[in-house]
């Protein structure tokens, strides 16, 4: 037979599975079918000749093929058969291609493939410098190419699924699919197994010898692995190996276990959660943070975890995250701790419960344009930040409030729109431990309706500019305290009732440069509880009864503006020369307000005077005149009383703003730079007509500017008061300017500025990133680390991810030091009655420093300059160990001193390989 190559690149040779009683065609599966199809279908040459091939690929399909022994006996095939055919042996197309040359010897029966050699079938694909087929062994040999050069290069990558190997070489055998792999490196989950001799059993079950696995990013020297003497690998499941122990750069440790289990699942799991270790000088040693995880689906899971004292103190925590995609994502957490101190029978000993609940869910914009829900749910205990030692709250335990809210708005389309939104709300004062809440308030409203708007054009003038709008607002208000909160007896004072409002304004232009608006607006209140008051003359003092029944009151008023802006131009080169400041521009927004509110004294009444047996008339009389018995049957209500006086104000205010153009640094710059001098300083007052005395309010100045390039802001603020004050310190109706004073009284100012500086390659704190700070924001405190940053070491997600490596491509650190630095400054002044003092005077700060590539330090603290003492502190050292962390917190002084090192592995599949001491501090009841 003589071979004929083939005239085009592809060659295709068709297979028909044929079911005949004379013959039996064996194939064996995979590459063995497609290495023996192969050689028959191509007529062999004569021994000693062979084929080369430049850049050839052949692809062979097992419908095509067309074995030898169908040819000599194609009159005995049967045409039809009742019989259904078996399944195809080859059931995936088969490619193989080389650069140089494929290269087939008969002698040998072996096929020759060099230089990036590659056979493809199905999901399995190997590359290799040189390939080749035993067509008697039926195996597929995979190895490098060596040369003077470049050494050992091309070494085989077999790939089967997501499953990916890179050996130094390879003998694999088509009809078993078994294989022999030599000093391997696969991928498995987030870490490498390096294996000197790899067993394929077959797709699912790989059998290792003297092997390593490690998460290290330098594979060929890792710092640190474990050691597999003998292991079995089911891919994308689970490594199970014998007695194996760490190493640390090949010094082995230890840190040994008879039989290792690592889980490669790409999904997650349930699982085990490792405890932390520890001892506290007045609960004796713990276990903390240990439990369980539940993977309950792909879209929500759960963790139990648990803290356990030997004194008795307990706590346990519940932390679920849910999320479905383009629809909502959110996280719900339980904390309970029940924290014992000292020893019962010790003066000492005291019982502390705390606990606190969290809820956070946020909708897809996706999900429903038109509709909204989300949440936002920290409460608790008064005292559970404060009392609580879990390194998570360490960045909160200075919060003064918690504050929840929990709201659904809906809108409906249409001219004019209805929006409507239900919201549950919660605040609490963790000093005082007064909890405020609403359940549920109610908010409607009608969008703005334009009665006599034309159908084309634009609106003009007063008449056109008409509008009107409906809003109605409910509420069902409770306040509480920690005691009776989550008991009926918070329900006992909750008042409820709901608030319409119509407003009808319009607005036009006067004069082409004044903007003018007016507007009236009717108010109508329901409230299902009121109050009647009675004077008990026997006892000298006023009783207060609560009457449950309907009841309404309507008010209404008027105000009007007028507004302009005026701008100003201030030219510093008028005489031609070249100077720094070309011009400042000053923009001036003066504003006039005029309001009426009526009084409606028709909803106020005098108490009734009971308890009056005895009393003489002129006794009575005497009571009428000297004790206020007036009262409104409103009053206390949650929107308030009707006004009983009638006021008539004028309200002025100016509002600037200040900008300079400055000369470029920048020389080929062509336009000067605009700087802010000012971002706003505004002033307003009001003057009341209708009043007796002390007509004008104080003045109230505030204002803010941007230095330094933006990072620096400063904002103040002050209040003036033009009245004087008597001997006693009490403000009379009389001007201090005539007081013999300055015009104005400074009763109060403030003064508060920011800072963030850093160096040209130094970073500020992410703080959308910045796990720490998110978690601080969730419990309520600061969104900055001024305060500390919560931190569980432990824990992957407050592990920094992501940091960029300042080494330069030489490999040498740069000789600069990256650093940042945050600065924070206030003070408030404090002198209405004379005091003449500084409220308050602090200064704080944080910032990060780091030593080298490997080395940060982070810090926070401040300084007290009223009280002369430095405010909480906290400092943090972080070192990277390549493939592990090593982190160390310490709050060195205060009642919260303690400290917390740890050392362990970044991969989540292996965090629980980890070192962590601490002290943690004493709780302050």
């Amino acid at each position: 037979m003589a071979f004929q190559k083939p005239s085009h690149t592809f060659t295709k040779i068709h297979l028909k599975a044929l079911h005949t009683n004379n013959f039996k065609i064996l194939f064996a599966l995979s590459f063995t079918v497609f290495i023996n199809t192969l050689s028959f279908a191509q007529d062999i040459p004569k021994k000693g000749k062979s084929i080369e091939r430049s850049t050839e690929t052949v692809t062979i399909n097992a419908d095509s093929i067309i074995a030898p022994e169908l040819s000599e006996k194609s009159q005995d095939t049967t045409l039809t058969d009742s019989v259904k055919p078996k399944k195809e042996l080859l059931e995936h197309t088969v490619k193989y291609h080389a650069t140089d040359y494929t290269r087939f010897n008969k002698t040998e029966h072996k096929l020759y493939l060099h230089n990036e050699a590659s056979i493809d079938y199905g999901d399995m694909n190997i590359k290799a410098g040189t390939i080749i087929i035993d067509y008697t062994k039926n195996t597929v040999h995979a190895k490098g190419i060596t040369d003077t050069i470049n050494g050992y290069t091309q070494k085989p990558v077999f790939t089967q699924g997501s499953n990916v190997v890179e050996p130094d070489s390879i003998i694999f055998n088509t009809k078993t699919k078994k294989a022999l792999i030599y000093n391997s490196q696969t991928e498995q989950g987030e870490g490498t197994v390096i294996a000197k001799v790899t067993k394929k059993q077959n797709d699912s079950v790989y059998f290792l010898k003297e092997a390593k696995y490690t998460t290290a990013e330098d594979l060929d020297d890792p710092e640190y692995y474990f050691r597999l003497r003998k292991a079995k690998i089911v891919p994308g499941k689970k490594i199970v190996t014998g007695f194996t122990n760490l190493y640390i750069y090949d010094v082995p440790t230890p840190v040994a276990l008879p039989f290792g289990f690592f889980p490669q699942s790409e999904k997650q799991t349930s699982g085990l959660i490792i405890p932390s270790f520890g001892e506290q000088n007045n609960r004796g040693y713990f276990l903390q943070n240990g439990g369980y995880y539940f993977a309950i689906s792909d879209y929500v899971d759960l963790a139990v975890l648990g803290d356990y004292y030997t004194n008795g103190s307990y706590g346990m925590r519940l932390e679920s995250t849910y999320a479905k995609r383009y629809k909502f994502r959110g996280n719900v957490g339980f904390r309970y701790e029940n924290l014992i101190t000292s020893e019962r029978g010790f003066p000492d000993y005291a019982r502390n419960t705390i606990y606190n609940i969290r809820w956070s869910h946020s909708q897809d914009s996706k999900a429903s344009p038109n509709s909204r829900f989300s949440a936002s749910v920290n409460l608790g205990s008064s005292k559970y930040y404060r009392n609580s030692i879990n390194q998570i709250n360490s960045g909160s335990f200075l919060n003064n409030t918690l504050s929840s809210s929990v709201s659904y708005s809906k809108t409906f389309l249409g001219e004019p729109s209805v929006n409507f939104s239900l919201t549950a709300t919660h605040s609490q004062n963790t000093n005082t431990e007064t909890i405020n809440m609403t359940l549920p308030t109610f908010q409607g409203s009608v969008g703005r309706i334009y009665p006599f708007v034309p159908k084309t054009g634009s609106k003009k003038g007063i008449f056109q500019n008409i509008n009107l709008q409906y809003s109605v607002r409910g509420e069902n208000r409770i306040t509480t305290t920690d005691e009776f909160f989550f008991k009926s007896e918070m329900f006992d004072d909750a008042r409820a009732g709901f608030q319409h409002s119509i407003p009808l304004s319009t607005n036009f232009k006067l004069f082409k440069y004044f903007s003018v608006s007016a507007s009236t607006n009717y108010n109508e209140v329901w409230t299902f509880k009121t109050e009647k008051e009675t004077y008990n003359a026997a006892e000298g003092e006023t009783e207060t009864e609560t009457l449950n029944g309907f009841d309404a009151f309507r008010t209404y008023n008027f105000s009007s503006s007028l507004g302009t802006t005026l701008y100003g131009m201030f030219n510093f080169e008028k005489d031609g020369k070249d100077r720094k400041i070309k011009a400042i521009r000053h923009v001036m927004r003066p504003s006039v307000s005029y309001n009426i509110n009526p009084a409606f004294d028709k909803y106020y009444e005098s108490a009734e005077v009971v308890n009056a047996d005895g009393l003489t008339q002129g006794e009575l009389d005497a009571i009428y005149e000297t004790v206020d018995l007036e009262y409104s049957r409103f009053q206390n209500g949650i929107f308030g009383s009707p006004n009983k006086t009638f006021s008539s104000s004028m309200g002025i205010s100016v509002s600037n703003n200040l900008e300079a153009k400055v000369r470029d640094r920048d020389s080929t710059a062509k336009e000067p730079k605009k700087v802010v001098l000012l971002n706003n300083l505004n002033f307003s007052t009001s003057y009341n007509f209708a009043g007796d005395s002390l007509q004008w309010s104080p003045v109230r100045m505030s204002g803010g500017t941007q230095l330094f390039n933006n990072k620096m802001s400063v904002n103040f603020g002050a209040t003036l008061d033009p009245y004087a004050l008597d001997n006693n310190n009490r403000k009379i109706d009389k001007f201090n300017i005539d007081n013999g004073g300055s015009l104005f009284r400074l009763t109060s100012a403030n003064l508060t500025t920011s800072w963030s500086i850093s160096s040209k390659n130094g970073k500020s704190r992410d703080k959308s990133n910045d796990r720490g700070i998110q978690e601080n924001i969730r419990s309520g405190g600061r969104d900055d680390d001024m305060f500390g940053v919560s931190e569980d070491f432990a824990n992957q997600q407050f592990s920094e991810e992501g940091e960029e490596s300042d080494e330069s491509e030489n490999g040498l650190y740069s000789y600069s030091i990256p650093w940042s630095l945050r600065i924070a400054y206030a003070v408030n002044y404090s002198n209405s009655r004379r005091e003449n003092q500084i409220s308050s005077h602090s200064l704080m700060f944080s910032g990060d420093v780091k030593l080298s590539d490997k080395w940060s330090i982070g810090y926070s603290s401040g300084y007290d300059l009223k009280n002369a003492g430095f405010t909480y502190t906290q400092l943090r050292f972080e070192r990277d160990l390549k493939s592990w962390r090593m982190n160390f917190s310490w709050v060195p002084f205060s009642d919260r001193t303690s400290w917390n090192f740890f050392i362990g592995i970044k991969s989540s599949m292996l965090k629980d390989l980890k070192y962590e001491k601490r002290r943690q501090p004493d709780i302050q009841l």
